[in-house]
């Protein structure tokens, strides 16, 4: 029964995301001759990729470092203060996270880009691509920080900050002694967390840096899709493999020791209201931060979605193909329904290859099953645009001839999905008593029977939080889609892209209004879910 759980994630993550990435990579690395290895000395010698890979990393550890300092003090309200709205917020504050990168560039285009509402104020110009970038990664890991340490942070024990100054250490000294070396493991997994999505930025950096500023993930795609360099791309797809791999280790480890080396109580009695003007100045300079950094480009993507007399007028040209000018075989407001569609099957297909692997990785212990949970969280970052190639290329021949069928769209999306499935699940079920499963079966009820009656009642909240995150998730898939996705079928990001990527305000105003369809939907989703989260709703 416990090697059955495993059988069917790891044949899902065979021939949907090892086979296409090795089938991409093999053909970049291969020419008529046989294997050319050294074509990856060749290709990190040119001067123009040492200048994306050194903008890849600077970019990624500038934006986490900027995302710690500006969350921290957020993730500290969120642990240790009651106010009024506080669960609302705290959906609010999720929102972006959540949001697909098309549409966290799309708002920072409006707020910062050329005619953007900053753009030119009080009679200054300047150059803010680079700021633009960063502070969407800001905006868009925020949550990372405020759940990964604001989580912990609400169920370390108060008293023994308390202890310390009584013995006559201060505020501050009581502080970094005692409760700094306990959030740091949470500290490090959010850090990494954030380095690893600002490492493999894609949709963000694309709308907001242009052919002026590249990832190795925008490289990736200019390379495959434009250039059609094979080689560089698959060079560049082991670079940004490797970095990911090693950031996944030590994520691992760092989540390890946070599960083990600390005694935690109830989150319910650690909040209080605040006290005093000092922690009363910081929830209002929290909630100041939130209101400009997180609300303020969302407002202004509504704002921007409107015409001219402040009318719905580019959300009626989305019915129409002409409107379009020719971007789309259909008219762009079907774009919505594909994506729903899409959407809602690759969350069936995330619940259930993800529910198997969290069941299994909870039965099991050892360094397989730790390898295991590593190679289920690489899809996230993995090259997307290399997994997309890579269906087209590799999932073309029978019995895997997929390029033609719809299913090819959700299974890309699912693989976004699943390691959010496995990371919210997990917890949850090891939470569950084993003696109970242990009971069931010695009164006879069969493995299948016993996860019915015994673990499904105790996980069913869980298990509707993973699935929302895979729908959200999937809804707003970019890196893969973009080039699977057909003209007369496209999904929202992508029609986003297309109209930005075309001259005039008619398509400007379509993809802002695209955009906040998207945000609306994705919004209603994540509220739907802090209703029904449970205290153990897992890491995300």
């Amino acid at each position: 029964m416990r090697g059955a759980l495993v059988v069917l994630p790891a044949a899902f993550f065979a021939v949907f995301f090892a086979y296409p990435v090795a089938t991409i990579v093999g053909r970049g690395l291969r020419t008529d001759e046989g294997w050319r290895p050294g074509r990856l000395g060749e290709v990190l010698a040119r001067p123009d990729v040492l200048d994306v890979l050194w903008f890849t990393t600077w970019q990624a550890l500038a934006s986490t470092a900027l995302t710690l300092l500006v969350a921290l003090p957020g993730a500290y309200v969120f642990a240790r203060f009651d106010f009024p709205g506080k669960q609302v917020l705290r959906a609010v504050v999720t929102v972006p996270f959540v949001l697909p990168t098309v549409v966290v560039g799309t708002a920072f285009l409006a707020l910062l880009g050329r005619g953007g509402l900053l753009d030119g104020l009080w009679g200054v110009r300047l150059d803010t691509t680079v700021w633009a970038i960063l502070l969407a990664h800001v905006f868009f890991n925020y949550a990372v920080v405020v759940r990964t340490v604001g989580g912990l942070w609400a169920q370390l024990d108060p008293r023994q900050e308390e202890a310390a100054r009584v013995l006559g250490a201060s505020r501050l000294a009581a502080w970094r002694r005692v409760t700094l070396p306990a959030l740091g493991p949470a500290v490090a997994a959010a850090g990494l967390m954030v380095f690893l999505f600002t490492y493999t930025s894609f949709g963000i950096v694309v709308i907001l840096g242009g052919p002026a500023y590249r990832t190795l993930e925008a490289e990736i795609y200019r390379q495959t899709a434009q250039l059609l360099d094979l080689p560089t791309a698959a060079v560049l797809t082991l670079v940004q493999f490797a970095a990911v791999a090693a950031v996944l280790a030590v994520h691992a480890w760092t989540v390890r020791r946070r599960e083990t080396a600390l005694r935690l109580v109830d989150p319910a009695g650690t909040a209080h209201r605040p006290r005093g003007a000092g922690q009363w100045a910081l929830l209002g300079g929290v909630l100041a931060s939130i209101a400009l950094l997180l609300l303020l480009p969302l407002g202004v993507l509504v704002a921007r979605s409107l015409d001219a007399s402040g009318g719905l007028g580019f959300y009626r040209a989305l019915r129409s193909v002409e409107a379009s000018g020719g971007t789309f075989a259909v008219p762009p407001l079907e774009a919505v329904g594909n994506s729903l569609r899409f959407a809602l099957a690759a969350t069936a297909i995330a619940v259930v290859v993800g529910g198997l692997a969290a069941a299994a990785l909870t039965r099991r212990a050892g360094r397989l099953v730790r390898a295991f949970d590593a190679l289920l969280m690489l899809p996230l970052g993995v090259s997307a645009v290399t997994v997309g190639f890579g269906f087209l290329v590799a999932l073309d021949e029978p019995p895997l001839d997929l390029r033609s069928s719809w299913m090819l769209v959700p299974l890309a999306q699912a693989l976004v999905g699943v390691p959010f499935v496995v990371r919210t699940m997990l917890p949850v079920l090891r939470a569950v008593d084993a003696r109970l499963r242990e009971a069931a079966a010695v009164l006879g009820a069969s493995p299948l029977r016993a996860w019915r009656e015994v673990d499904l009642p105790m996980v069913r909240r869980a298990l509707l939080v993973a699935a929302g995150f895979a729908f959200a998730v999937s809804l707003g898939e970019f890196g893969a889609t973009v080039f699977i996705a057909r003209a007369d079928h496209p999904t929202l990001p992508v029609a986003v892209a297309r109209l930005l990527g075309r001259p005039g305000e008619l398509n400007y105003g379509q993809a802002m209004a695209l955009s906040t369809i998207l945000m609306a939907v994705c919004a209603t989703a994540l509220l739907l879910l802090e209703r029904v989260r449970t205290d153990r709703g897992g890491e995300f």
